[in-house]
């Protein structure tokens, strides 16, 4: 019998400001989550002095989850969040074919930077090969097709939590993710979210014509190449930390019970 996933599961500790920007003490909590799920942690690449990891389970190219957080620095609950739905579900982790990505940019993530040290918005490299984490990323991805891929943020102009969901395929979940968010933070109201017209409240869902993306980001790379499904989760960076951070694992809770039907 598959577990029943707990979407508004209660979080153990709630998260400390204080120690969101702490990246040791971050791979400190991911080993004890790989020993306790029996997932493979490696470094696979530096980038700004740090370490970059990621944690992997025994699976063949085609399914299993691709989960990320991390590529921006300033966007703590994006990480915190991962961490935590993690801690909570090791034995989920051990059965469900899984490629995890915790913080991909370290630096930022001690500096409290949207960049890297080298003033990159690692989210808008994904179409050259110059930044040589990145790439080795992308090196590694090239045999999966992931059956779903979680990108995990924050945005400082939000007003509440909203959703791009990559179109491919129906049925579609924006929908569904969205009321399952409505209970714990407001939805995002503006009609227009970075230039895109939301589909609906707390929603942008939209097909890729790839030449409108002359820098492409993370989510959009894995549609074209990796990924089934593809969402990426912003909740406001201005609200509460434990907020955004309960969100954040409702939301990867209510999409990993989706595919473990």
């Amino acid at each position: 019998m598959k577990e029943t996933i707990t979407v508004h599961r209660k979080l153990e500790a709630p998260p400390s400001p204080f120690h969101c920007h702490d990246y040791p003490r971050l791979i400190r909590r991911w080993r004890k989550v790989a020993r306790a799920a029996g997932l493979k942690m490696s470094a696979f690449a530096q980038a700004g002095g740090y370490e970059v990891f990621m944690l992997s389970s025994r699976q063949s190219p085609e399914g299993g989850v691709y989960l990320s957080a991390g590529i921006h620095g300033d966007e703590p609950a994006a990480t915190e969040g991962l961490i935590c739905w993690a801690e909570a579900h090791p034995d989920l982790l051990r059965r469900e074919p899984c490629l995890i990505f915790p913080c991909l940019n370290p630096w930022g993530l001690v500096h409290n930077s949207r960049t890297d040290a080298q003033g990159q918005d690692l989210n808008r490299t994904f179409q050259h090969d110059h930044v040589p984490h990145i790439q080795a990323l992308k090196m590694f991805l090239k045999p999966h097709r992931f059956s779903l891929a979680l990108n995990l943020h924050e945005d400082y102009d939000g007003h509440g939590l909203y959703i791009y969901e990559l179109e491919r395929r129906a049925p579609f979940w924006g929908e569904e993710l969205v009321e399952i968010a409505r209970p714990l933070i407001p939805i995002e109201g503006r009609t227009m979210i970075d230039n895109r017209r939301a589909s609906k409240a707390g929603l942008v869902r939209r097909k890729i014509n790839v030449n409108k993306f002359p820098a492409i980001p993370e989510a959009v790379y894995l549609h074209l190449h990796h990924a089934e499904r593809t969402f990426t989760f912003e909740t406001p960076s201005e609200f509460a930390l434990e907020q955004r951070v309960r969100v954040q694992v409702a939301l990867i809770n209510a999409c990993l019970q989706r595919i473990a039907r």
